[in-house]
């Protein structure tokens, strides 16, 4: 019988599940991995069958208290044979104790509910070339308010960047942080007002329609005047951000500027909700690490 070996992966199985991923249509920044790489680097497992890798997981940690799976793939010509579940068990286990969340495809929901995850809301993508709103007082994000300012990530202290970041995420998480905001090829801008942040995107290259996320702010003027500034450096303008439904005003922005729903994901977890500002989110960061 072919033995079946769990390892920690490695820089090459890393591009390697970014290939995976891209093939099950879920279309992950060409450079996430890097940035994941540095969330958590023991977070990743691949499952080898007589060598070859076949299946893989992340369960990444954050802080003390929190973690998140992602990346639950088994390859086609696999599936059914129980490697799947032979990955998701040490994934659970190394973050055993902790309040666990992840983004269920639809037809894994059910399995996820039988180890104890439980839905929480639908992250939604929304896809298309975003068009200014119709109200001239708002074209190209005018409505959100005199004083305004769209810098770049990089002309800001961090420590103010990540401490905005850490009220929409349930744990610290830095270093994912900067390599997020700063890999070369992406665009991260902050909307400030009087030097204090009122808004965050960051948006990346990927196979089909370049990803915005996080896209947060404080009101959806703010929101759309980032998300245009933001798909500005989309090649072909397509963008594609993750919208939270239990966000109505976010929802009703991704439909005003155009943007059509094409694929959606259960956020769910071990246990009670988090306690972050969810009336702040535009657009989760990442379906794979939350």
């Amino acid at each position: 019988m072919t033995a079946f070996e769990i390892n920690g992966a490695s820089a090459a199985d890393m591009a390697l599940i970014r290939d995976w991923a891209d093939e099950e249509g879920w279309n992950p920044g060409d450079s996430d991995r890097f940035a994941f790489a540095v969330a958590d680097p023991g977070g990743f497992l691949v499952g080898r069958l007589g060598g070859e890798p076949v299946a893989c997981v992340s369960a990444v940690r954050y802080g003390a208290g929190f973690g998140f799976i992602g990346f639950y793939i088994a390859r086609p010509e696999v599936r059914g044979r129980g490697y799947g579940i032979q990955l998701w068990r040490p994934g659970m286990e190394r973050l055993d104790g902790r309040l666990v969340g992840l983004d269920g495809v639809v037809e894994q929901q059910d399995n996820y509910r039988k180890s104890g995850f439980r839905s929480a809301w639908n992250n939604v993508r929304h896809e298309g070339v975003p068009r200014a709103a119709a109200d001239p007082a708002r074209g190209s994000g005018s409505g959100a308010g005199a004083g305004l300012e769209i810098v770049d990530v990089s002309t800001l202290p961090f420590g103010q960047l990540a401490a905005y970041d850490r009220r929409f995420f349930p744990a610290p998480r830095d270093a994912f942080l900067a390599a997020w905001v700063g890999l070369p090829g992406r665009t991260g801008l902050a909307a400030v007002r009087d030097g204090r942040i009122e808004g965050l995107g960051v948006i990346r290259p990927c196979s089909g329609a370049s990803r915005i996320g996080p896209l947060y702010a404080a009101s959806p003027a703010v929101a759309e005047a980032l998300l245009l500034r933001l798909a500005e450096h989309a090649p072909d303008g397509m963008v594609a951000v993750d919208v939270p439904d239990a966000h109505p005003a976010a929802t009703a922005l991704s439909a005003r500027l155009g943007l059509t729903p094409t694929f959606e994901a259960a956020r769910m977890y071990t246990g009670r909700e988090p306690d972050v500002d969810l009336t702040g989110v535009y657009g989760v960061t990442s379906l794979e690490l939350g």
